[in-house]
């Protein structure tokens, strides 16, 4: 039966594949502390709850050519927790990203089976939820103001759409990796013009990473995240050092763009509340940026509750 679940599923997900242009999804310096946004296969493989927010400004002190403002931001609220019952998972999450006049919504859901593999954990998820996209037409300034696009418009507009994805993760001790394709319907938004058919476009996420403890109090854990539109890719590739399991610290490079400094810190007794700082310096094409981009995350993971009659003894490796 599991055999059976598992050609089934990558059946499903590679024939998204063959559906494919232009990046259009969000993009974080802390990838590899959210996972859930990229694969919905992560959902509950960690075996806690917890909750993340994370805030990025992404070319602080960018300008628009004709007002203020217009540097993009990035919200996401997600949370994660295992169903033990049914060897599965959930999760949820909310992102808001704002593009100078266009603002991107999207509320998505998660779900996934577990299978577990001797020592080692293969997780197949789905996720169903709805993307919202938005436009401030009063901050458009447009070249022909005849444009069918732009004419008799004013104020926001906003369209709503429903979004899935199909992912498959894997994670033992000492190494994870995951494969997921995002936007599987491709929901298209013509905002009451025909001639406009602004798509959703598959995105494909490969991540892979591994946990090398140096000794007892050191770990390091080479990391990279591949992403395709199925016209072009990039990648994103980092390193992370845990100590004593309480600080950490590492450095990712962004495929053409900047190079960014991780930094981190876990609060409270048992180390379930955690901050996070990433600084990013743009490394190409300055001239049409702002130099630096700053993210910050923050997340807590619940205790662990009695009446499961389980105790569970965490890793380092699941504590980040």
């Amino acid at each position: 039966m599991q055999r059976i679940i598992f050609y089934i599923w990558l059946g499903a997900l590679f024939f998204s594949l063959n559906a494919a242009n232009a990046q259009q999804d969000a993009q974080f310096s802390y990838y590899m502390k959210n996972a859930l946004y990229y694969n919905p296969a992560f959902a509950g493989t960690e075996g806690i709850t917890q909750l993340t927010l994370l805030h990025r400004s992404q070319w602080l002190g960018y300008q628009g050519t004709f007002e203020d403002g217009g540097a993009p931001t990035t919200q996401v609220f997600s949370m994660t927790t295992p169903i033990y019952r049914f060897r599965s998972g959930f999760g949820a999450h909310v992102v808001n990203d704002n593009l100078g006049p266009q603002n991107n919504l999207e509320v998505q859901l998660s779900y996934a089976y577990h299978l577990g593999i001797r020592n080692s954990k293969l997780s197949f998820g789905f996720r169903a939820g709805v993307f919202s996209q938005s436009f401030d037409y009063d901050k458009y300034r447009a070249i022909d103001p005849d444009d069918p696009v732009l004419a008799d418009k004013n104020g926001k507009e906003s369209q709503m759409r429903p979004d899935m994805a199909l992912g498959v993760y894997f994670r033992s001790e000492k190494y994870y990796a995951g494969l997921s394709v995002n936007h599987i319907l491709k929901s298209e938004f013509n905002f009451g013009v025909n001639s406009v058919r602004n798509a959703l476009e598959n995105h494909a996420y490969f991540t892979f990473g591994y946990i090398h403890e140096v000794n007892f109090d050191l770990k390091l854990s080479p990391s990279f995240l591949v992403q395709s539109d199925f016209n072009e890719f990039s990648f994103i590739v980092g390193g992370m050092a845990y100590y004593k399991d309480q600080i950490w610290g590492g450095v990712a490079f962004r495929q053409s763009d900047d190079v960014n400094l991780l930094l981190g810190y876990n609060f409270l007794k048992d180390r379930s509340l955690s901050f996070g700082y990433s600084f990013g310096y743009v490394v190409k094409d300055q001239d049409a940026k702002e130099p630096t981009t700053h993210e910050v995350i923050l997340s807590y993971q619940l205790p662990v509750n009695p009446g499961t009659g389980k105790k569970v003894v965490r890793t380092p490796r699941f504590r980040h």
